[in-house]
């Protein structure tokens, strides 16, 4: 029987996966692949590097975005094209400028569309299963009286 081989990941997926900026990582982290095993170790029991990454960043522009409640294409559009600190991302909560408020409105008529072609599909979804239960109902009743 053959041994099984670790299967690992680049420094760039698991920085991903860890919601932290890679650059911003220890030297370590960023030069040699991260197995499955040590990325489950690090997210169940985080060194005190990735607390502090994760608690003040910089963020990459996924956390960013999330944070500020916008997309990645409405930080491009606001200009906000290098990684922020968690004060910086504070400070644009505080004071939001005009771009922000834009394009949080936009986010959120955005979700609100999502939410309501969900609620439409699961509506027609339930009516089709409806309709499906009654042409059997209505096929075992066309058996019995034959």
């Amino acid at each position: 029987m053959s041994e099984k081989k670790t299967q690992t990941m680049k420094p760039a997926t698991a920085a991903q996966k860890l919601g932290i900026l890679l650059e911003a990582a220890p030297e370590e982290f960023q030069s040699s692949p991260v197995s499955r095993t040590e990325l489950a170790a690090l997210d169940a029991n985080p060194p005190e590097w990735l607390v502090e990454l994760r608690a003040n960043g910089p963020h990459p522009k996924q956390v960013v975005a999330a944070k500020l409640g916008v997309s990645i294409s409405g930080l491009v559009r606001g200009a906000v094209t290098e990684p922020l600190t968690s004060a910086e991302i504070q400070a644009l909560l505080q004071q939001p400028p005009a771009w922000l408020v834009t394009e949080r409105a936009t986010q959120f008529e955005v979700r609100e569309e999502q939410i309501r072609v969900k609620d439409r599909d699961a509506e027609k979804a339930r009516k089709k299963a409806h309709i499906e239960r009654q042409i059997a109902q209505n096929e075992e009743a066309g058996r019995k009286l034959l």
